[in-house]
């Protein structure tokens, strides 16, 4: 792809996401001063996402969710509401989302390809949406299927910022986690702006902090490919990702989509507990609709989220309403956010969950055998070691609280007794302090459910050997984001002490600036710096790149069924997943008949239907009087044949009832001509 047509889709992307951002930020300016122009940008996102989220579910053009914002700006402008003074005054956002997009950005330019691990599945959810944008969409690998038996909502969130783009989902998919990324910044430095005099950009360590196991890898020499896949093994068949590895790995998957709207309610309830006294009641009202927005969002982006977050925002409630118990008013607008603000977030997505048909969970289960402490300190060392030391003063004062572990360790629980004692001083320093720090109750609420996980685990159907993998790795990196934020904010609490502000002070300001600048650019070439270390460095913002280089059979086939308008279902090899396996659906967004098998029973938890579609696929290609029969069962109106095809079944097609619409370097399709 030129380098022209990259840039101008990053710059028309840009102009899409500044265009929502400022439409909105005026319009809630009178209710959070300051920090309305932050709230709005990863508020716009969802805000857009959400109208045209019903658009779809009326059979609507999704693209007509921009008109409200598009009356909004208009509106803001007539009024004068852009003065060139309010926009230089909140430039510190804007740098820090710039800054972050970039860097991601080129961590994708470098690598962008579609290509491996999940990327596949994550281009075929995007591709499907943007193809057809409707309410639930299609499923891809599963002609006939909706994605409603999956949390889609973050694929719709990338989707639809792509379709008023007017971008290609090939390059739609790798801009979605440079926003992503990017929005998470604002989000985190909104928490350090509201909760440190200085230092406010602590909580963004949290983005870039490895975990000691990578550490150690690299340490021992082993290469950056391989120190970063390993780090995120370390607890015994468990995943343990943490957000810097997630970020850089690439896959647009619903667990990092998510992380921009974690951090953004963890802003929403951070200014709740600093600011709730000083709002009127509009403010408080406006709020609670934010919260609402970003709570309700959540199962439908990364459902594992509001199991944790749900009953985060009631205990931001209880905590509001305690404040206020001698005053009736405010007692009683506390309840809004206490109880409006988890009853609004289900009005709002009400239709999806009423839609949601997911068939994963199945319970909660009792964990059998407990994390190995060595591993757990490989995951958690460096973020547990450092509220450890934060907590030294409280342990030396109060040494009895070190006995919190006894039970564990009498239990065989050590992994869980290590976390216990930082738990321990936190969960003392909140209750005699009336939670006067949320960075404390943040970093108690990530250890906490990093020691949950020791003892409990949410059933699913990933088998015997694999049965806690997903909730340690969805709860984890919760809990990475949660003690993460806590625990650098606390640091730069402490840090802002004289004998540190004193010495700071000392430092010539053009010396500060200069660090500052010398910071930021190390951040942006770090990219460049580590390319070729996880694979052949590319250098496009095109996910599809890769077909030229490898398959160029297929890459030629699958620009033509791109630009082949209408609604299609395709016939195409099934194969392992992981693998290069129904590459064409995942390519186009036109669904297959079935493409990664796995998946889907993980998604549907029945493999009769997925048998029966594996043995209809196989027949439709080897059996010509089976052919029309299959193509007729699914709707499926093309089948293609390329080398993976032929590699896989003893092709023999119908020499009637279907004509060749492509024939090209090894590769037929062909079109279904009998009714």
């Amino acid at each position: 792809m030129a380098i022209e047509s990259s840039v101008l889709a990053v710059l028309v992307w840009l102009a899409v996401v500044k265009l929502i951002q400022l439409a909105l930020w005026p319009a809630i300016a009178p209710c959070f001063s300051r920090y309305a122009y932050p709230i709005s940008f990863s508020a716009s996102v969802l805000g857009l996402s959400l109208v045209a989220w019903y658009l779809g579910l009326a059979g609507l053009p999704v693209q007509l969710a921009l008109l409200p914002f598009l009356v909004l700006l208009g509106w803001n402008a007539y009024r004068r509401a852009y003065t060139r003074e309010s926009l230089v005054e909140h430039w510190r956002w804007d740098a820090v989302f710039i800054i972050l997009f970039v860097f991601l950005l080129s961590c994708r330019y470098i690598t962008p390809q579609a290509s491996y691990a999940e990327k596949f599945m994550d281009h075929a959810f995007l591709a499907s949406i943007m193809r057809t944008p409707i309410v639930p969409p299609l499923d891809p690998w599963f002609a006939g299927g909706r994605l409603n038996v999956y949390y889609y909502y973050g694929s719709w969130i990338v989707g639809v910022l792509g379709i008023v783009s007017t971008i290609a989902s090939r390059i739609v998919f790798n801009l979605g986690l440079p926003t992503v990324f990017a929005l998470a910044g604002v989000n985190l430095y909104m928490v350090g702006d509201l909760l440190l005099s200085r230092y406010r950009w602590a909580p963004l360590a949290m983005l870039f902090l490895p975990n000691p196991a990578s550490v150690g890898l690299f340490l021992a020499g082993h290469p950056l490919s391989k120190v970063a896949w390993d780090s995120t093994r370390v607890i015994t068949n468990t995943i343990n990702e943490y957000p810097l590895f997630s970020f850089i790995w690439g896959d647009l998957h619903a667990h990092v989509i998510g992380i921009f709207n974690q951090t953004f309610l963890i802003a929403l309830l951070v200014f709740a507990l600093v600011r709730w006294a000083e709002l009127g009641e509009r403010a408080r009202l406006v709020l609670v609709g934010l919260v609402a927005l970003s709570l309700g969002a959540m199962p439908g982006i990364n459902t594992w989220d509001v199991l944790v977050y749900g009953p985060l925002t009631v205990l931001v409630g209880v905590i509001l309403w305690y404040r206020s118990r001698d005053e009736v008013g405010p007692r009683i607008r506390a309840v809004h956010l206490l109880v409006g603000g988890p009853a609004l977030a289900i009005a709002l997505y009400t239709p999806y969950y009423l839609s949601f048909a997911s068939a994963g969970f199945r319970g909660v289960g009792i964990v059998s055998e407990p994390s190995d402490p060595v591993q757990f300190l490989l995951v958690h060392g460096f973020l547990l070691g450092l509220v450890l030391v934060l907590c030294l003063r409280d342990l030396w004062h109060h040494p009895w609280l070190i006995a919190v572990a006894v039970p564990f360790m009498l239990g065989g629980y050590t992994a869980a007794a290590i976390a216990a004692v930082p738990l321990a001083v936190l969960v003392r320093r909140l209750v005699v302090s009336r939670i006067e720090r949320p960075e404390e109750l943040l970093a108690a609420l990530g250890i906490g459910l990093a020691l949950l996980c020791e003892f409990i685990y949410l059933r699913d159907n990933m088998g015997d050997q694999y049965y806690r993998m997903n909730s340690v790795f969805k709860f984890y990196l919760i809990s990475w984001i949660l003690l993460g934020i806590g625990t650098f904010t606390m640091a730069a609490r402490a840090a802002d002490h004289p004998s540190v502000t004193d010495r700071l002070a000392s430092v010539p300001p053009t010396v500060r600036k200069a660090t500052a600048v010398v910071a930021i650019a190390l951040v942006l070439i770090a990219p460049f710096a580590a390319a070729g270390s996880f694979t052949s460095p590319t250098y496009t913002l095109d996910a599809l790149a890769f077909l030229d280089r490898e398959h160029p059979d297929d890459a030629q086939a699958i620009r033509f069924l791109q630009g082949l308008e209408g609604e299609h279902v395709i016939i195409e090899a099934k194969g392992d997943d992981f693998s290069y396996a129904a590459r064409v659906s995942a390519m186009t967004g036109i669904p297959a008949v079935i493409g990664w098998t796995f998946h889907e029973y993980l998604w549907r938890n029945d493999y009769g239907p997925i048998t029966e579609r594996t043995n209809d696929v196989r027949d439709a290609y080897e059996d010509p009087s089976a052919t029309h029969r299959v193509m007729e069962k699914y709707g499926a109106d093309l089948i293609y044949v390329g080398d993976l095809e032929r590699q896989t079944y003893q092709i023999s097609l119908p020499t009637s009832g279907i004509e060749p619409i492509y024939d090209q370097r090894g590769v037929q399709i062909y079109r279904r001509t009998e009714a």
